[in-house]
């Protein structure tokens, strides 16, 4: 087999990985304009003409962690926004409900903060959610 064959098959190979959802490396930010962030800020969406402002993204085998603050058409906030968790499931992103990882008295900003408590328990919660799609830890 020639080098530009071998070249076009292993293109071939990562398109196909990425666009079905298989296992990557590592966390990574889906870039913005992408059909990945696109679907992502589309499960978060209450109609169509919503926009955001992203502050934070990161995806990793499935999962997202992502903080956006919603905007109105002249790029003002609407709302105070926050963090959400969506996992891949049946090809489609679906927002997961926060307010079923349990609270940690020490750590009253839960979601808002995801200290090392608050993402232990998240991953508790929800089996499966990778570590390294969450922010850094505050120091």
């Amino acid at each position: 087999m020639n080098t530009r064959l071998l070249a076009l098959l292993f293109l071939a190979l990562s398109i196909c990985s990425f666009t079905f959802g298989q296992k990557t490396a590592g966390a990574h930010i889906p870039a913005a304009g992408s059909a990945e962030r696109q679907a992502i800020l589309d499960a978060l969406r209450s109609d169509q003409d919503q926009k955001f402002k992203v502050h934070y993204i990161k995806v990793h085998n499935g999962w997202c962690w992502v903080d956006t603050t919603p905007l109105d058409k002249a790029g003002k906030p609407t709302a105070e926004g926050g963090p959400n968790l969506l996992h891949l499931e049946d090809g489609k992103w679906k927002v997961k409900d926060l307010a079923t990882v349990p609270e940690d008295p020490k750590d009253p900003l839960g979601a808002e903060d995801a200290s090392p408590g608050f993402v232990h328990n998240v991953m508790k919660t929800f089996p499966g959610v990778p570590r390294d799609i969450f922010p850094p830890a505050k120091k």
